[in-house]
């Protein structure tokens, strides 16, 4: 068969052609450049930690001011005479074995721990000779002595001869005459700073529990009703 030279030639070409256009490298069109986007920041949600451990109320008189028996007798009073004391916020105790010129009137923070110290007289007839020191108590009427054991507050009152005062109620058999004989916190001239300056010791009283006239305003606001107090010696 005869292959005309024309028709090889043109078949040649395009054989070439088709090679050159294989042989050819293929680059892609350039992607742009995606942009950089910042996450926004997210605060990690905050971790409420629960404490496991049982609350610990602070210590009772940690400087140990009250002597330790009076303490320990007036928190016993305090569970003794649940019914009676419903107030168990804080408690006043008195501690007739010390003189009367020293702070023997303690105000304890059953909450806080602390405690407030005040002075305070005792009766006369616990006193004979006026020494500043109780020696003997009495719930006997007109005996004039003090008495010792649990009272509870039963409020503020007034009345003609002592004025502003606290009434109190005694919860035992050494004092459960409180209110026939009239055994209140009251302010007197005699258990102010200038009679203790004056005399070295405070004067005495029927049985009540006679404070500065200064401190009597607070003291009688926060005895209010339904507290202990509890008197020791």
């Amino acid at each position: 068969m005869r292959v005309s030279r024309r028709g090889m030639i043109l078949g040649g070409s395009a054989l070439l052609a088709g090679c050159s256009s294989a042989a050819q490298t293929v680059r892609p069109a350039a992607m742009p450049l995606a942009a950089v986007v910042e996450a926004p920041v997210v605060a990690a949600p905050a971790i409420e930690v629960v404490s496991t451990e049982p609350f610990v109320s602070p210590p009772l008189d940690p400087r140990g001011v009250v002597r330790k028996e009076l303490m320990e007798r007036a928190m016993a009073a305090l569970d003794i005479h649940h019914a009676r004391i419903p107030n168990r916020d804080r408690m006043y105790l008195v501690d007739f074995k010390r003189h009367s010129g020293e702070e023997r009137l303690y105000e304890v923070d059953l909450h806080a721990g602390t405690v407030k110290t005040l002075r305070t007289s005792h009766g006369r007839g616990s006193d004979p000779s006026h020494t500043g020191f109780a020696q003997s108590f009495s719930n006997v009427p007109e005996s004039y002595c003090s008495s010792v054991g649990s009272y509870v507050t039963a409020g503020p009152s007034w009345g003609p001869a002592q004025g502003p005062n606290v009434l109190l109620d005694g919860l035992e058999y050494s004092n459960d005459k409180a209110r026939d004989r009239a055994i209140i916190v009251h302010g007197a001239d005699y258990a102010d700073p200038d009679f203790l300056a004056r005399e070295g010791k405070l004067g005495r009283s029927y049985g009540c529990f006679s404070v500065a006239h200064a401190d009597l305003p607070a003291l009688r606001e926060r005895m209010g009703e339904g507290r202990l107090l509890f008197a020791f010696a």
